[in-house]
């Protein structure tokens, strides 16, 4: 994969056709138009808009934590909210990467950024994105289950036939192929090597098809071809109690629907003016949506209690450290956004972050209070994370005992699983934490007790569907969290230092990629 530098946007204060028709869209285009001059240089586009754009709230007067969290309200949040929801229905009912609905947000976003005086960019990036639909595999007319290995073409629009034919060996090296698989279907026992070196060692022999057979009872899945010189054949796995049936047939069958596209997306990276960039905080959260749906839940929610953070935090605090907030693409596809922005920083740049603050998913139907593990007081999965990392679990959990002092929220640790946008930051030894409210894992009755809602039913039942709307936001927890964003982006502007501080930049180690 290639690393793309940050850059800045080609166009400053523009305004792309597709936000036009949106009333937020709309606000900040006749807000931005007001600006003298439409000057499209570097230079320009880092420059400071007007401050009393109407669409951009005024920044706190005195910052503290106390102060940020209780600026960022809810009210003005769902604005933001229902801003992405519009975007979605204006573009096919998403915002995933790629897409207009994607690029719309990013306009709304860095507009909104640069209008309250951030030096913003737009950094482009591209990646193959390889998606698959159903698998048709027929021993003589029997379907059997099976599982397409991710990066095989399909089929087309006739299946591919031929007689199965069992190859000697592994399959790993060409002598293992008889003349007999030529036209027809290799079938070929996981291990030994990497499924795309059988693949492509069948595809010499002239198969028309491969069936890779796992070496154990279930069916093969999370299997991968790579990006890398794939077979132009299709390539489909088994589970080893379906051998039989597939080798001693006089016939296989096997439709496969597949696509792999290249996909160009963008982060939106937004800095403050004024604090040490040399010591920066960094917040963040993924801007994209899965096509299935709009993306209000996951991450609507995130997106805009970072976004509107920023705006109240204001670009020119009186904060030692600058503070930088990121907006990511295609976490959805695999977190490539943030991992092409870490790969694209050199060894003074990662040491100059200080820690990376991560918010996803917000506002959860059915949800909790759940604070990522830095300290690995659960033992539970991964281990702690980065040497610092305990100190900002520590901030978000005193956010809830002691900011709603009335409620007596009860947080709980979640495991660093990898699965948001504080994984690169993490493998290169950058401090993390943050807070979200669950997906599709199901809510204990102890969990009921403790946060309401439903015992047994899935955190957020809309997760990855069509139904992940602004209807389906929790509007309770999500208003907690909102300020709980504040008040962790606050407090390490303000220090990075203390109890509950990060390494200082003598004492930080960053480690490849």
């Amino acid at each position: 994969m290639t690393c793309v530098k940050r850059k800045p946007a080609a166009e400053a204060f523009a305004v792309p056709r597709s936000l036009c028709p949106l009333i937020m869209m709309l606000i900040v285009a006749l807000a931005l138009a007001a600006c003298p001059t439409h000057d499209t240089s570097e230079s320009r586009e880092q420059s400071t808009p007007r401050a009393s754009s109407p669409q951009v709230p005024a920044p706190v007067d005195v910052l503290t934590p106390d102060s940020l969290a209780r600026a960022v309200t809810l009210d003005n949040v769902m604005r933001h909210v229902e801003a992405l929801q519009t975007v979605a229905g204006a573009n096919h009912g998403n915002r995933a990467a790629g897409t207009p609905g994607y690029d719309a947000s990013v306009d709304y976003v860095a507009g909104l950024l640069r209008a309250a005086g951030f030096r913003v960019s737009t950094p482009a990036f591209d990646y193959t994105r390889y998606d698959a639909g159903p698998v048709d595999l027929r021993a003589d007319g029997a379907a059997v289950e099976a599982t397409v290995l991710e990066y095989s073409p399909g089929t087309g629009r006739a299946p591919v036939t031929g007689a199965p034919v069992v190859v000697g060996g592994l399959g790993c090296a060409a002598n293992d192929f008889p003349a007999s698989v030529r036209d027809s279907v290799a079938v070929i026992t996981r291990g030994g090597c990497e499924f795309v070196r059988k693949a492509r060692a069948a595809q010499t022999a002239g198969a028309r098809a491969v069936i890779i057979v796992n070496n154990a009872p279930e069916k093969l899945s999370g299997a991968t071809l790579g990006t890398e010189n794939p077979p132009t054949i299709p390539v489909v796995g088994v589970a080893s109690g379906d051998a039989e049936r597939i080798t001693h047939a006089r016939s296989i069958s096997l439709a496969v629907t597949a696509e792999t596209r290249k996909i160009v997306s963008r982060n939106v990276i937004a800095q403050t003016t004024t604090g040490d960039p040399s010591d920066v905080v960094l917040a963040g959260a993924h801007l994209d949506s899965v096509e299935a749906g709009p993306g209000i839940n996951d991450n609507g929610t995130g997106t805009a209690a970072v976004l509107e953070t920023a705006l109240r935090l204001g670009s020119a605090p009186r904060v030692p450290h600058a503070v930088r907030f990121a907006f990511w693409g295609a976490e959805e596809d695999g977190l490539i956004g943030s991992t092409r922005y870490v790969e694209s920083l050199d060894d003074q740049q990662r040491r100059a972050l200080a820690l990376y603050l991560n918010f996803d998913m917000l506002g959860s139907p059915n949800g909790g209070f759940f604070v990522y593990d830095g300290d690995d007081s659960a033992r539970d999965g991964a281990g702690p994370g980065p040497t610092g990392s305990a100190g900002i679990e520590r901030v978000f959990t005193r956010f809830y005992d002691t900011f709603y002092r009335g409620r007596q929220i009860v947080d709980a640790p979640t495991d660093f699983d990898g699965r948001s946008d504080y994984g690169p930051f993490i493998e290169i030894g950058v401090p993390a934490g943050g807070v979200l409210t669950g997906a599709e894992g199901i809510k204990t009755p102890e969990q009921a007790r403790l946060w309401g809602g439903t015992a047994g039913q899935p955190f957020d039942a809309h997760y990855h569907s069509p139904g992940d709307t602004v209807a389906n936001v929790n509007r309770d927890i999500f208003g907690i969290n909102v300020s709980a964003v504040a008040y962790g982006v606050a407090t390490y502007a303000l220090s990075t230092a203390g109890p509950d501080g990060v390494p200082g930049p003598a004492e930080r180690q960053r480690r490849p990629r």
